[in-house]
């Protein structure tokens, strides 16, 4: 009878989890046809931002080399010849979609910390409960801080990179729209889950998989992994690798501080019971 009621509490659980995941696939299929009704206004201004010469990046860039004295690059860009190519009949249609889908997952984000949190909640204690409270708020945060330094800073400098990228002028770039999209979308959603750092840590500290000694000892090993983890996220040049890698660093700093701080809790629970 008692293996009867765990297996029908372990189904309960199934079938809750399903429902949570229902409406956050729920919410991102909201968010995605809105995105893909909106479609142009999405392109234009969003993804295909970093094309345009006056982007406000290329702009600070211009206006920063300008006080120093310095000619840059950033001050003469010109994109009127690079016109992305669709060369297959579906490519804007699936293209459209699949960034629409994206985008809602990324814009829904918060709900679906949400939802995760929902089901996770009933089974922690009234004082894990009170300290978690800024969970979604913190990582929240995180994440659109991501996306906001992703798309002003990693994005632009990639693009300017790679589009005036020339080994000879035997070899003319003609870039497609999938491979633009592709590589703004991956940044934007790479680095913005990067940026979860110390929200991962916290856990990974709160179940004793990790310690801020065993951060602190790993450090290096941590610098190597995220430089790893920076040229798979971005294109392969060094200046966007080193870009992403600097705050990632710097969070991982703030983690071992998360992590600290963490421990100190449970040893004052500890004394106290």
């Amino acid at each position: 009878m008692a293996e009867q009621q765990k297996e029908m509490s372990f189904l309960g659980h199934l079938e809750e989890l399903r429902w949570h995941m229902v409406r956050s696939a729920a919410a991102i299929f909201i968010l995605a046809i809105v995105f893909f009704a909106f479609a142009e206004q999405v392109y234009d201004h969003f993804l295909l931002a970093h094309i345009q010469p006056d982007f406000v990046t290329y702009r600070i860039f211009c206006d920063f080399f300008n006080f120093f004295g310095v000619d840059s690059d950033f001050c003469t860009i010109n994109f009127a010849d690079k016109k992305l190519q669709s060369i297959k009949v579906t490519s804007q249609l699936m293209n459209s979609i699949w960034s629409s889908l994206i985008l809602g997952v990324i814009v829904s984000f918060p709900y679906i910390l949400w939802e995760i949190w929902r089901f996770i909640s009933p089974g922690l204690t009234e004082n894990e409960i009170k300290r978690s409270r800024g969970f979604i708020l913190i990582a929240s945060i995180l994440f659109f801080i991501g996306v906001l330094f992703s798309f002003y800073v990693i994005a632009p400098v990639s693009i300017h990179f790679l589009y005036n990228y020339q080994i000879t002028d035997s070899i003319q770039n003609s870039f497609t729209l999938e491979s633009h999209i592709g590589l703004v979308t991956n940044m934007l959603f790479g680095v913005s889950i990067l940026f979860e750092l110390p929200v991962l840590i916290y856990f990974l500290t709160k179940i004793g998989l990790i310690t801020p000694e065993f951060l602190k000892r790993y450090r290096k090993h941590a610098l190597v992994v995220v430089l790893i983890l920076a040229a798979i996220i971005t294109p392969p040049d060094v200046a966007s690798q080193v870009i992403v890698a600097i705050p990632i660093l710097f969070l991982y700093e703030i983690g071992i501080k998360v992590s600290k701080r963490v421990i100190k809790n449970q040893e004052k629970n500890a004394n106290k019971s």
